[in-house]
């Protein structure tokens, strides 16, 4: 046997060791300790290993990870190796591809055009809008939960204290995460300023006094992140409209907001604002979640209708005005009157600023730029990550997709695997999904079926007093190969990795049905429903094998 000392950075708990020890215990031949405390990981091997594929399997859970010596400095195969790396952006993406690049021995410059570094996750998305749904869901179930002998209460909000609080922790979260790395990585050297391509090897910044300077470098990643986009209604940019980005930080809580757009962002924020007291009304252009299975967006929409949230499907917005002190909308189902106005109908990628023409590097219609498997663009030494590409916009794709832009561009080969890639909305019950839905396997020519329980047949949920939503797999008629999973359910996400990993290991309906789960979990519901493909759930006892 053959012990490897893999340092790993990146984790923030014991939890995050329990991940990476996971993955590296997954693989054939390891066995593997991780520690949060020392931030390492102890791998017993074959004699062979490959060391590529242990630093895959960590970096597959968001961590950067370098094989260490007998004497404890770092294996990275290419110290040293002269490499200058421009990396545009300080994002999820651009960050986890700096650490790498240093590790494997070059030299980064990272370039930042916005007064404050993080990318959106930390600073207007993931971090904030998070802590907002959570303080907004423990208003909500003070005064909506069925629990005997526990007065229901509505609370006196403080929106404005809710707010500092949350933009306390994102301050704190963006110290921790990236302005400490700049503090302790003399490898990583930050410019400000707006960048854009004199040609394919040189960066032109332009500073806030108008300076510019010239970066030359040998690989230049683009990880410039998304914004929201704001349709084109006739009168909308005249309003003062809410994006996401203004509404996580707004200090008081409107009388009925008006949420534009059913998706992710939109769904998450207008239940939020909900659950505070807001009266709210949802402006869909067809369905909600139209791109997830029809079952999830009709049962979240029957959830939202019961929670006082109005929805107006297959609408759109032809025109907006304000008075001061009202939005009215007129739509293609009359008239909507509120105080508020959310616009969240998407994010288009930050490309524009960057000159890509002039170059040749090329891009989708929305100016996503379009890379392979490996990051690569069309141009040689041009790199790109994130969601300003054409990949999913998800934080943890962008940190996976740096890491490897990174490690590519140092001389390693190694690709990005989306086709099993878990995705969570964070609603009140969350909608967490995996796979292929059922039409999407039908469409690439599968021959699928598909059962789908209903959560009062769930103990958890049951003792829960909360039944609302459903777990459904889907799986190969022949094989009985998992292919896909959606769930709506409290703790949906929580759920939904082990499915993933299912899918992953190419698991059977039997496998999964046949597998030991701790009673009473929600996660439970998809052995239950795996038995549903060959038995009635209702007619086992509480907790059969």
């Amino acid at each position: 046997m053959k012990i490897i000392t893999a340092k790993i950075t990146g984790m923030t708990c014991d939890h995050c060791a329990k991940n990476v020890q996971d993955a590296l215990n997954s693989l054939d031949g390891i066995n593997a300790s991780v520690s949060y405390d020392e931030g390492t990981a102890k791998i017993e091997s074959q004699e062979f290993v490959d060391e590529n594929q242990l630093l895959e399997a960590i970096e597959s859970k968001g961590y950067s990870a370098t094989i260490l010596n007998d004497d404890g400095t770092a294996v990275t195969g290419g110290n040293d190796n002269g490499l200058h790396i421009a990396i545009v952006g300080t994002g999820s993406g651009a960050f986890a591809a700096a650490i790498k690049a240093v590790e494997q021995g070059a030299s980064v410059t990272i370039i930042e055009g916005s007064d404050v570094i993080g990318g959106t996750c930390v600073n207007v998305g993931c971090v904030p809008s998070k802590i907002f749904i959570r303080g907004a869901h423990i208003a909500h179930i003070q005064g909506h939960h069925n629990v005997e002998g526990l007065p229901l209460n509505t609370p006196a909000i403080n929106r404005k204290a809710m707010m500092e609080q949350q933009q306390g922790w994102v301050e704190k979260l963006r110290y921790a995460k990236y302005e400490s790395i700049l503090e302790t990585n003399p490898g990583i050297n930050l410019i400000r300023g707006m960048a854009r391509f004199k040609d394919a090897g040189t960066l032109i910044v332009t500073k806030n006094n108008g300076s510019e300077d010239e970066i030359k470098a040998d690989r230049i990643l683009l990880a410039v992140g998304a914004s929201a986009s704001v349709p084109d209604i006739k009168g909308l940019k005249d309003t003062p409209y809410w994006t996401s980005t203004e509404a996580l930080v707004a200090d008081a809580i409107p009388e009925h907001l008006i949420v534009l757009g059913a998706s992710v962002v939109a769904l998450e924020l207008a239940q939020a604002f909900r659950h505070i007291g807001a009266k709210v009304t949802i402006i869909a252009r067809s369905i909600l979640l139209s791109k997830e299975d029809p079952d999830i967006g009709k049962g979240l929409a029957k959830i939202f209708e019961d929670e006082g949230i109005k929805i107006m499907l297959n609408t759109s917005a032809e025109s907006v005005e304000y008075d001061g002190k009202r939005f009215t909308l007129q739509t293609n189902n009359g008239e909507i009157i509120g105080d508020q106005l959310l616009v969240a109908t998407g994010r288009a990628p930050n490309t524009s600023a960057l000159d890509l023409v002039k170059v040749g590097v090329k891009t989708e219609q929305r100016g996503g730029i379009i890379i392979d498997d490996h990051m690569r663009t069309n141009i040689e030494n041009i790199y790109a990550a994130g969601d300003c590409t054409s990949q999913p916009q998800f934080v943890y794709v962008a940190a996976a997709a740096g890491t490897r832009a990174a490690r590519n561009m140092t001389g390693d080969d190694v690709t990005i695997d989306l086709s099993v890639m878990p995705a969570v909305v964070f609603t009140d019950p969350q909608v967490a999904t995996v796979g292929l839905t059922e039409q999407q396997a039908k469409d690439k020519g599968l021959d699928v079926d598909s059962r789908s329980l209903d959560l009062e047949n769930v103990p958890r949920a049951l003792a829960n007093m909360d039944t609302r939503g459903f777990i459904k797999l889907v799986a190969k008629k022949n094989s009985g190969r998992i292919v896909g999973c959606q769930v709506l359910a409290h703790e949906g996400g929580e759920i939904i990795q082990s499915a993933a990993l299912a899918i992953r290991n190419n698991m059977t309906i039997d496998d999964l049905a046949d597998q030991l789960f701790p009673y009473l979990t929600m996660v439970e519901g998809l052995k239950l429903t795996a038995q549903t493909f060959n038995k009635d759930v209702k007619q086992l006892s509480c907790c059969a094998g």
